[in-house]
């Protein structure tokens, strides 16, 4: 694969960053949850107003109809001036486009792309997590409405979304993974109780949800009755591509911060430390061409969703690597109140084994599906101890 640009994306590039260069300078991102949501959401409406968001989505649903590697462009530019992030939820709106009825995509799309209604995610419960098709919550259809009762946990954002993408369990006669469906709840529902919880990062982003006989009207539900579980395959492996939850950005960005503070000497360290942060910074960039590779593939109709495994794979270790090297690199500041975004980031990288699906299911996909590896080795033959 040519990395190169061609003619077009390099114009669009040049379009972009002059864009960006007049929205300079940029106020650093609030660490009061309540302020940051504002400033972001702020952000988000700016970027698609200058059309630098959904640039690969139809134009029919809000975009400008780009090939998908545009998307990288964007999240590049983005990251190397240091600029805020795009919204970690795009992966919700591509399941919206792709799934979604022409009414919904009319109703949703636009105001989740200009950040106006801002979404959540209702698929892990406590007793479902990496095993998603255990689900127990449950839609019972009454005439033209489902009714929801269960619970979810781990919902980012939850108290601050207007929406929650919703998977439920709605034909109790099918098989497990044929009797999902998705929904698209009003967070303010009634009977839809939203909890959050502090994180050791010290943000309220996590929350539990409790749906206690809420009624969702069934022109709410996402595609037809039992097709939740593929929505859901689709949802979770857009939300494992870096470009798709914006993450390459937010790396570029720490590492442009950290190369900058590096060489303007403001952040002194051992030549090992300094070593590691050029290792970080080939492995973003790694991430950052591979991820390319998966776009451009997706652009073609090739289908990539095994492969986004690969991203996410490359996306965890290149954020934790980053994140410990920007801690070493600042060192007692981070912990003082000096650089709380730094210490944030490395709370926050911790979780990147987990949350999109564990490192551990990553590594099970690409080494079946991917590989071709069998589930499971064939037991070795018994060994008989033979006394002398």
């Amino acid at each position: 694969m040519d990395f190169a640009d061609s003619p077009q994306e390099a114009e669009f590039r040049r379009e972009l960053r002059a864009w960006i260069d007049a929205q300079r300078p940029f106020p650093p991102v609030p660490a009061d949850d309540d302020e940051r949501v504002e400033y972001l959401s702020d952000w988000q409406r700016r970027l698609y107003d200058a059309g630098w968001v959904a640039v690969s989505f139809p134009e029919h649903d809000g975009g400008r109809g780009l090939p998908a590697v545009y998307e990288a462009i964007v999240l590049d530019e983005l990251g190397a001036a240091g600029a805020p992030p795009v919204w970690h939820y795009g992966y919700v709106t591509r399941v919206i486009q792709m799934y979604g009825s022409a009414e919904q995509r009319r109703r949703f799309l636009a105001p989740a792309f200009r950040g106006e209604e801002r979404w959540c995610q209702g698929f892990s419960e406590p007793g479902a997590g990496s095993d998603l098709s255990a689900i127990s919550t449950r839609a019972r259809l009454e005439g033209d409405h489902y009714v929801v009762s269960g619970q979810k946990v781990w919902t980012s954002e939850a108290h601050w979304a207007k929406w929650c993408l919703l998977l439920a369990r709605s034909e109790p006669d099918r098989r497990r993974h044929d009797s999902l469906s998705c929904f698209i709840v009003p967070v303010d529902s009634p009977g839809l109780s939203v909890r959050p919880f502090r994180q050791i990062t010290g943000s309220l982003e996590f929350a539990e949800l409790f749906f206690d006989e809420v009624r969702v009207p069934v022109s709410m539900r996402i595609g037809e009755a039992g097709s939740g579980w593929r929505i859901a395959m689709s949802t979770v492996a857009f939300e494992r591509g870096p470009a798709d939850v914006g993450f390459i950005a937010d790396f570029r960005r720490v590492l442009t911060h950290l190369e900058r503070e590096v060489g303007e000497g403001r952040l002194r360290a051992a030549p090992e430390v300094l070593s590691r942060l050029v290792w970080a910074g080939i492995e973003v960039e790694a991430l950052r061409l591979h991820v390319l590779s998966t776009l451009s593939r997706r652009a073609r109709g090739v289908g990539a969703e095994d492969e986004m495994s690969i991203d996410k794979v490359l996306m965890t270790r290149a954020d934790q690597n980053l994140a410990h090297v920007a801690v070493d690199l600042t060192g007692a500041g981070a912990l003082t109140g000096q650089h709380p975004s730094i210490l944030h980031q490395y709370m926050w990288s911790r979780a990147a084994s987990v949350y999109g699906g564990s490192a551990q299911i990553q590594r099970d996909i690409i080494a079946t599906r991917l590989l071709g590896l069998p589930r499971s080795s064939p037991r070795p033959p018994e060994t008989v101890q033979v006394a002398d």
